[in-house]
C-alpha cells in the first residue's frame, strides 16, 4: 500500500512538471506569433492598437511636409546668392561674358588689359552705390566708418628672367604689399598710390582684391519670413602664378547670414514664422515618441530571443543559430531610430535659423533630406507582410552579399582606370582632369552616357595620347558594359528567380519556423556536438542557408 501510494505521488509530480513545460512551451509559441504578426493581425488577435505604425505615417506626413516648407524656402537662399554672385561678377569684372571660363571668370593677356581690368574694379566700387539695383551697400565697423577695399599684390623677391639668352635669376622667397582704397579717396588713389601699380610683370605671381559689402534678402518676405541681412565677403583674384602669358581673373564670395538688427515689418511674417517654430516642436515631439516606441520594441524583442535561446538550450540542447537571431534584431527599428535622431537634429536646426541664430541651411538640409529618405524607406517594412510585395526586400536580402563581393573586385579593376586615365589623360581632356571628375566620367561612360563628346573633346595635337585614349576608352566600354554590368545583373537577376521559386514551391522551414507550427522534431545534440539524427548524405540545413555541393552555390533562402 505505501508503494503504491509513492508510486501515485511521484506520477503526479512528472505529470504537474509535464503540464507545467507544456504550458510554458505554449506560452513561448504564443508570444513569438504575437511577435511577427502584422500590425493588424495584432489587433485582430489582441485588439491592440498600433501605436507604433499609426505615429510612423504620421511622422511621414509630417516630416514631408516640413521638408517641403524648407526647401522652398532653400531654394530662395540659394537663389538669392547665385543671382548676387552674378550681379557682382558683371560689376566688378571687366568684358565679364556672363559665363565662366572653366574655374575662372576672366583672362587678360596684355599688361594694358591688366591695369584697365584692375582700375576698373577700383572705379566700380567707388561708385556702387549709383550702379548696383539691388539692396547692397557698403559695409562699416562699429563705429560707422566705411570698411575699405584691400588691394595686396605679391611677387617674387628677386626675378630677372631673359627667354633670348634662356636666363633667369629668381629669389623663391614671396613678398606681399598691399593698400586700402574708401569712396572718399575716389579721385586721389591714382596719384597717391601710382609706385604701387608700377608692376614687374615678371616678379609678379597674383593680385588680389578683398572688400566687404552687405545686403537684404527681400524676396523671403513674400513667403512671409523675415528677411535675412547678408555680409558678403569678395575676393578678387588677378592670378599670374603660371607666368605663361595669361593672367586669370576670379571672384569668389563668402556668404554670411545673420538677423537684421533694426527692422519693422507689417504682415503676418512674424506670425508665420511661430506657427512654423510650433509646427516644428510638434514634429520633434513625434520623433522622440516614434524613437521610444521602437526601442521599447528592440528591448522586448531581445527578452523575447533570450526567452527562446534559453528554451531550446534546456530542452534541446542546441543553440539558436544567427540567422534566427537576425529574426528578432528588427534592421527596421535601427532605421527608423537614426531616421528619428536626424530629423530631430534636422528640426532643432531649423527652429534655429528661423529664429536667426544659425545660418546652416547646407547643414540643416542635409539632415533632414536623410531622415525623409529613411522615413520613406521605412514604409517598405510594412508592405513586407504582403506577399506579392516583398519581393523587392527579399531580392536584396539575398542579392546584396553576392552583389558587395562581386563590386569589391571590379572596384579594383575601376581604379585602376581611374588613376591610368586621370594621369594619362587628365591634361589633355576636361572630363579627366582630376580623380574625382574622372571617376563620374567612367561611371557615365558606364551606364551609356555621354560617349560621343568623351571621344571628340580629346584633343588630338599628341598623336601617341590620342591612340592611348581611343584603346583606353574602347577597352574599358566594352570590360564593363558588356561583361561587368551584364554579371552584375545576371546576379541579381539569379536571386530574384530564387525568390520566386521559393515563393511558389515554398521556403525551407527554419528552427524558428518550425517551433511556431508546433514541431517537435528537434535533434538534440548530445555531448559530443552530434545530434541524434545520422544523416549519410551530410546535407546540412543552417537557418535560411542551403549548401549544394553540386553547384558549389551559396543560396540565401529568406522567407
Amino acid at each position: 500500500m505505501e508503494l503504491l501510494v509513492r508510486y501515485l505521488d511521484r506520477s503526479s509530480s512528472i505529470s504537474s512538471d509535464t503540464t507545467q513545460d507544456v504550458l510554458k512551451e505554449e506560452s513561448l509559441r504564443d508570444d513569438l506569433k504575437y511577435y511577427f504578426m502584422s500590425p493588424c493581425e495584432k489587433y485582430r488577435a489582441r485588439r491592440h492598437i498600433p501605436w507604433k505604425m499609426g505615429v510612423q505615417i504620421l511622422k511621414i506626413v509630417m516630416i514631408t511636409t516640413q521638408l517641403i516648407l524648407f526647401g522652398l524656402n532653400n531654394q530662395l537662399v540659394v537663389a538669392y546668392k547665385e543671382e548676387n554672385t552674378m550681379a557682382l561678377k558683371n560689376l566688378f569684372l571687366k568684358d565679364y561674358s556672363g559665363v565662366d571660363e572653366d574655374d575662372y571668370s576672366v583672362a587678360v593677356y596684355t599688361q594694358h588689359a591688366v591695369y584697365d581690368s584692375l582700375f576698373y574694379v577700383i572705379d566700380q566700387y567707388s561708385q556702387l552705390g549709383q550702379l548696383s539695383v539691388g539692396p547692397i551697400s557698403y559695409a562699416e565697423d562699429e563705429y560707422g566708418n566705411v570698411k575699405p577695399l584691400v588691394i595686396c599684390k605679391k611677387y617674387y623677391k628677386k626675378s630677372s628672367a631673359e627667354p633670348s639668352d634662356e636666363a633667369y635669376d629668381i629669389d623663391a622667397k614671396l613678398e606681399t604689399v598691399c593698400m586700402s582704397h574708401t569712396p572718399k579717396t575716389a579721385h586721389e588713389w591714382k596719384t597717391q598710390n601710382a609706385s604701387f601699380f608700377d608692376m614687374d610683370f615678371y616678379r609678379l605671381v597674383d593680385i588680389k582684391i578683398t572688400f566687404e559689402l552687405k545686403g537684404i534678402n527681400l524676396q523671403t518676405v513674400r513667403s512671409r519670413e523675415l528677411p535675412d541681412c547678408y555680409s558678403f565677403y569678395v575676393t578678387i583674384t588677378f592670378d599670374n602664378q603660371c607666368h605663361s602669358g595669361k593672367v586669370k581673373i576670379f571672384l569668389d564670395i563668402d556668404f554670411e547670414s545673420s538677423a537684421c538688427r533694426a527692422w519693422t515689418i507689417s504682415g503676418t511674417a512674424q506670425k508665420n514664422t511661430h506657427y512654423l517654430l510650433v509646427f516644428d516642436g510638434f514634429v520633434i515631439l513625434v520623433c522622440i515618441t516614434s524613437a521610444a516606441l521602437c526601442t521599447r520594441s528592440i528591448i522586448l524583442a531581445v527578452k523575447l530571443l533570450q526567452r527562446f535561446s534559453r528554451f531550446f538550450h534546456e530542452n534541446f540542447n542546441r543553440k539558436v543559430c544567427e540567422d534566427d537571431q537576425g529574426e528578432f534584431l528588427n534592421g527596421w527599428y535601427l532605421l527608423v531610430i537614426v531616421s528619428d535622431l536626424l530629423a530631430i537634429i534636422g528640426s532643432i536646426l531649423k527652429m534655429e535659423i528661423q529664429a536667426k541664430s544659425l545660418t546652416s541651411y547646407d547643414l540643416c538640409s542635409i539632415f533632414l533630406g536623410t531622415s525623409t529618405l529613411m522615413v520613406w524607406v521605412g514604409v517598405i517594412r510594412y508592405l513586407a507582410y504582403f506577399q506579392k510585395y516583398n519581393v523587392l526586400i527579399l531580392t536584396m536580402k539575398a542579392a546584396f552579399p553576392k552583389v558587395l563581393r562581386f563590386c569589391c573586385c571590379a572596384g579594383m579593376i575601376y581604379l585602376g582606370y581611374t588613376f591610368c586615365g586621370w594621369i594619362v589623360l587628365g591634361p589633355y581632356h576636361e572630363k579627366f582632369e582630376g580623380l574625382s571628375r574622372v571617376a563620374e566620367c567612367l561611371f557615365s561612360l558606364l551606364n551609356g552616357d555621354d560617349m560621343f563628346t568623351t571621344f571628340a573633346q580629346l584633343k588630338d595635337k599628341n598623336t601617341l595620347v590620342w591612340v592611348f585614349s581611343r584603346a583606353y576608352l574602347y577597352s574599358f566600354i566594352s570590360l564593363f558594359i558588356y561583361m561587368v554590368l551584364s554579371l552584375f545583373i545576371a546576379l541579381i537577376t539569379d536571386s530574384y528567380e530564387t525568390i520566386k521559386n521559393y515563393q511558389r514551391n515554398g521556403f525551407p522551414l527554419t528552427d524558428l519556423q518550425k517551433f511556431l507550427q508546433g514541431h517537435k522534431d528537434f535533434p538534440v545534440v548530445e555531448e559530443n556536438g552530434q545530434t541524434d539524427v545520422e544523416l549519410s548524405n551530410s546535407i546540412r540545413f543552417c537557418c535560411y542557408c542551403q549548401r549544394y555541393d553540386d553547384t558549389h552555390t551559396d543560396v540565401k533562402m529568406l522567407q
